[in-house]
C-alpha cells in the first residue's frame, strides 16, 4: 500500500499534524538578527503612522483598518525572522523496537469490506511485504505477536490461523509491554477490528503504558456497521426451573438494514422446535425485545437454541442463534399456606396442585382461637405449635402463602421474620385477598406491607363499612407476557380465555402498585375500575405476589366452565410454580457462564448459609467436577476471605461436552447441602457478535497512550509518524516553520488586501 497524498493540512503547514503533536515550539534566530529586529522595527514606525497624518481624507475606522494591516504584516516578517522552528523527538534508525500485535481471533475472518479482514494483515506482512512493512523495517526493528485468548511471538504472518475464540486486547498489550520492557521500545502497533469480548479490565492496562510512556498505534480493520445483519444480542433465561413448567424468556435482537422487516425466531430443545414465532424487527438502531414461550418436560440440563433463521445477504450467519443451558430439576417445592379461617380457597387449591409432583402445599389452617387443622404435613411434629417462631423452621419452606389472617395474629418478630424470609432467605411469598387479609387486616405499615407489590390503604379505626365488588378479569400487556398467566400456546389465545373467565369477588380495594411492580392482572366492575387481581416484583432476593381476590375457587366451579376445564389448575401451578422456581438452597453453586471454550479456566463459585440462613465461613467445601467422557476431579474450595459465606475453586475445561459439578458442604462433620451446577463447553462463538470495527475504542487507547489511529486507507503514513517519539532512543529533529507555504500566503493575503482597500478609497 503506497504513502497517502499530502492533506491540506501537510500543504499549508509543509509538515504532518504528528510533527505539531510531538513537537515544541521555539525561535532559533541569532542576537545580530535579534539586533537587526530592533532597528528595523525604529524605522518603519515612523511611516506606519503615517496613515494618522492623512488628514480628513479618511476616517478614524479606515485608519484603523490600514494600521492593522500593516502591523500584520511587520508581524508575519518579524515571525519568519526569528527563525520559528519545532523541535521534535525522532527515533535513531535501527535502534529502536516496535512490538507488531495482530489479531488472530475468528472475527477477523468476517468479509465486510470485499475480502476478510485477514486478508488485509496477509498483505501488509506476507513473504512478498509491501510498502507498510519495508518502511517500518527501514527505521525499526520489528517484533510480531499474534494475540487472541493470549499473546504469542510469532517470526512472520504465515503462523497466524484467525481461529482465537476470544479478543482479549487489554491482556495482550500488558504482556507485550512486559515482554519488550527490557529494549528500547518505540511503541506498540495493534493491527485489529477492535472486537474486544474478554472480562479484563483495559483501563488498567491503558494507565500502565501511559506512565512508562509506550505509544499505542492502532489500526482499526474492518467497518463500523454492517449493512444487513441480524444478531440474537442477549437471552434473558432462568437458569433453573421444574419440570413442565412454562418458561419465558427474553430475546433481545438487533440489526442493521432490516427494519420493519419480519423474521422467524425458533426455539430448539435438542434439534426439537418447541416454540416458533414471527418477529417484526424495529427501527434502524432499536433492540426489540421478543418474548418466547415454552414448556420444559424432560428433566436434566438442556440446551436450549435460540435461532433466527439467516436471511438473504447477511454479512454474518454465526451471530444469529445463542445457545442457552437450562437445568430442568424434577423436586417438591415445599410451601406453607397459612390460612386465618375456613374457606372454599384452601379446598381447591389443594385440589388444583395434587396431580403435581413438583409441588408440595403445607396447609395450616386456623378453625379457632389457638386452634389449628394441619393438612399434607411431614412430620408430625410439624407445625404442632402453630405458625413457626423461628427461622430455622420457616425457612425450611421455599414459599409462604399468606390467606385471611390479620396482622396482629403475629407477633412483630415474626412479621420480620416473614420479610426476611423473602429479603434475605430468598423464597417466594403470595397474599391472597380475604375479610382479615391485606389492608383490612391490619398490614399496612407493617414488614409485611413494606415487601408487598400493591400499596395498602390503612383501615379507619371504628370503621365498620365494607368494600365488595364482583371483577371481571383483564389480562394486561405485562400479563399477556409473563408465565403465570399463560392458559394458551400464544399471548393471543391467552388474552381471549382471560377475558371468559367468570367474575371474581374482592373485599380488599386495591387500586395502586409500587414502583417496579408489574400488574398482571387487572379488574373492572361494580364501580371498582382499575382494581388490582395480580401483581408481582422482586424484593431482596425473593419474590413477592399479590393477589387480592377471595374465590378464585369460581373458576373451577361456575356453571360455564366445563368439567374437563384445566384453566383453575393450570393458574394455580403455573402461580406456585413461578413463586419459588428462583429460590436458593443453603447451598448454592454456580460458575460464571453457562458456555465455554475449549481451555478456559472456569471459577466454580458455592453460597453456604446455615439452617437460619446465616453465612457460614468455617465450613468444608468440596467440588466433583466430572468431565464428559466421564472422568472426575475433585476440588477443595477455599473461603474468598472478601466476602462472608463463598467458597471458590477453578478447573480447566479442556474437552468439549457437558461438564457436571457437584458440590458437597459440611460443618462440624454434619451435611450442611450439596448443589449442582453444569457447564457446556464448545467451540466459541462470541467472536461473531459485536464483531464490527470498533474505533471508539481504538481511538481512546491510541490518544491515551499519545500514539494515533489508522484505517486501512490512512495506515501508509504510519511508518513516517510512528518515528517522531520520546520513547526508546531518540534524537531531537530542527523542523524550519518561516518557509511553510501558510505564512507566503498569509503575507500575500494582507499585502493585497492593503493595496485593494487603498485603491478603492483613491490613495494610490
Amino acid at each position: 500500500m503506497g504513502s497517502p497524498p499530502a492533506t491540506v493540512f501537510e500543504f499549508l503547514f509543509k509538515y504532518r499534524p504528528v510533527v505539531f503533536d510531538n513537537g515544541q515550539f521555539v525561535l532559533h534566530a541569532p542576537w545580530p538578527v535579534l539586533l537587526f529586529i530592533v532597528i528595523g522595527l525604529a524605522l518603519v514606525i515612523p511611516p506606519l503612522l503615517s496613515y494618522v497624518r492623512l488628514g480628513g481624507k479618511l476616517g478614524t475606522a479606515d485608519k484603523a483598518l490600514l494600521a492593522v494591516l500593516r502591523v500584520s504584516v511587520l508581524a508575519v516578517l518579524v515571525f519568519c525572522l526569528l527563525r520559528p522552528m519545532l523541535v521534535v523527538p525522532t527515533v535513531v534508525p535501527q535502534e529502536n523496537y516496535l512490538g507488531i500485535l495482530l489479531d488472530d481471533s475468528r472475527s477477523m475472518q468476517v468479509a465486510d469490506a470485499g475480502q476478510a479482514r485477514s486478508e488485509f494483515i496477509r498483505e501488509q506482512f506476507g513473504p512478498e511485504g509491501s510498502e507498510l512493512l519495508t518502511g517500518l523495517s527501514e527505521r525499526f526493528k520489528l517484533r510480531f505477536f499474534r494475540f487472541s485468548e493470549s499473546l504469542q511471538r510469532i517470526s512472520g504472518s504465515d503462523e497466524l490461523t484467525f481461529t482465537g475464540s476470544q479478543t482479549r486486547l487489554g491482556h495482550a498489550l500488558d504482556e507485550a509491554r512486559s515482554e519488550l520492557s527490557t529494549l528500547p521500545l518505540a511503541g506498540l502497533i495493534v493491527f485489529t477490528d477492535g472486537a474486544d469480548n474478554s472480562e479484563d479490565p483495559l483501563t488498567e492496562s491503558v494507565l500502565q503504558l501511559r506512565s512508562r510512556g509506550v505509544p499505542v498505534h492502532t489500526v482499526g480493520i474492518g467497518r463500523e456497521q454492517f449493512e444487513r445483519d441480524i444478531e440474537i444480542a442477549r437471552v434473558e433465561a432462568p437458569r433453573v426451573v421444574l419440570e413442565g413448567s412454562a418458561v419465558a424468556v427474553d430475546v433481545m435482537v438487533t440489526h442493521t438494514g432490516f427494519g420493519g422487516e419480519t423474521v422467524q425466531l425458533n426455539v430448539e430443545d435438542g434439534g426439537r422446535i418447541v416454540s416458533a414465532q414471527a418477529v417484526e424487527l424495529q427501527g434502524e438502531g432499536e433492540v426489540t425485545t421478543v418474548r418466547a414461550h415454552f414448556e420444559v418436560t424432560e428433566t436434566g440440563p438442556r440446551l436450549f437454541r435460540f435461532r433466527i433463521l439467516p436471511e438473504l445477504e447477511e454479512l454474518v450467519d454465526e451471530n444469529n442463534e445463542r445457545d442457552v443451558l437450562i437445568h430442568v430439576r424434577d423436586r417438591r417445592e415445599k410451601i406453607l399456606y397459612f390460612e386465618g379461617e375456613p374457606r372454599f380457597e384452601v379446598k381447591f387449591l389443594r385440589r388444583a396442585i395434587a396431580e403435581d409432583d413438583n409441588l408440595h402445599v403445607v396447609i395450616l389452617q386456623r378453625t379457632a382461637d389457638n386452634k389449628f387443622q394441619r393438612y399434607d404435613v411431614e412430620q408430625a411434629d410439624e407445625l404442632a405449635g402453630g405458625f413457626p417462631t423461628t427461622r430455622e423452621e420457616l425457612f425450611q419452606y421455599r414459599g409462604i402463602i399468606l390467606g385471611s389472617v390479620e396482622a396482629s395474629f403475629f407477633t412483630h418478630g415474626q412479621l420480620e421474620m416473614i420479610a426476611e424470609f423473602v429479603g434475605q432467605r430468598g423464597g417466594g411469598l403470595l397474599a391472597l385477598g380475604g375479610r382479615n387479609a391485606l389492608g383490612q387486616g391490619g398490614y399496612a405499615g407493617t414488614p409485611i406491607s413494606n415487601i408487598l407489590p400493591v400499596v395498602l390503604e390503612p383501615r379507619p379505626e371504628n370503621d365498620s363499612s365494607t368494600f365488595f365488588s364482583e371483577v371481571s378479569v383483564e389480562l394486561t400487556p405485562t400479563g399477556r407476557s409473563h408465565p403465570v398467566t399463560q392458559l394458551s400456546p400464544t399471548p393471543e389465545g391467552s388474552a381471549e380465555r382471560w377475558a371468559g373467565l367468570p367474575a371474581l369477588s374482592t373485599v380488599n380495594p386495591v387500586f395502586e402498585v409500587k414502583p417496579g411492580a408489574s400488574t398482571l392482572l387487572t379488574g373492572h366492575g361494580n364501580g371498582a375500575e382499575g382494581v388490582v387481581v395480580l401483581a408481582a416484583q422482586r424484593f431482596g432476593r425473593g419474590r413477592v405476589v399479590a393477589f387480592p381476590v377471595q374465590d378464585s375457587w369460581i373458576w373451577q366451579m361456575h356453571a360455564d366452565i366445563p368439567l374437563d376445564d384445566m384453566t383453575h389448575e393450570s393458574f394455580w401451578r403455573q402461580l406456585l410454580r413461578w413463586l419459588v422456581s428462583s429460590v436458593p438452597d443453603q447451598v448454592h453453586a454456580a460458575v460464571p457462564k453457562d458456555r465455554a471454550g475449549v481451555g478456559e479456566r472456569l471459577t466454580i463459585t458455592t453460597e453456604v448459609v446455615d439452617s437460619a440462613y446465616l453465612k457460614v465461613n468455617d465450613a468444608h467445601a468440596t467440588a466433583r467436577v466430572t468431565t464428559p467422557s466421564g472422568l472426575e476431579q475433585a476440588l477443595d474450595m477455599e473461603w474468598t476471605v472478601e466476602r462472608d459465606g463463598e467458597y471458590e475453586a477453578s478447573f480447566v475445561a479442556d474437552e468439549n461436552g457437558l461438564y457436571e459439578i457437584s458440590v458437597e458442604v459440611n460443618r462440624d462433620g454434619e451435611l450442611l447441602g450439596n448443589a449442582t451446577s453444569f457447564v457446556e463447553v464448545a467451540e466459541p462463538v462470541e467472536e461473531y457478535f459485536g464483531a464490527q470495527m470498533r474505533s471508539t475504542l481504538l481511538r481512546r487507547v491510541a490518544e491515551e497512550t499519545g500514539g494515533r489511529f489508522y484505517t486501512p486507507q490512512t495506515v501508509g503514513s504510519l511508518p513516517e509518524d510512528v518515528r517522531y517519539t520520546e520513547s526508546g532512543s531518540t534524537v531531537y529533529e530542527e523542523k524550519d516553520l518561516w518557509d511553510m507555504p501558510i505564512v507566503f500566503f498569509l503575507l500575500l493575503g494582507l499585502v493585497a488586501t492593503e493595496w485593494g482597500y487603498r485603491r478603492a478609497r483613491g490613495l494610490i
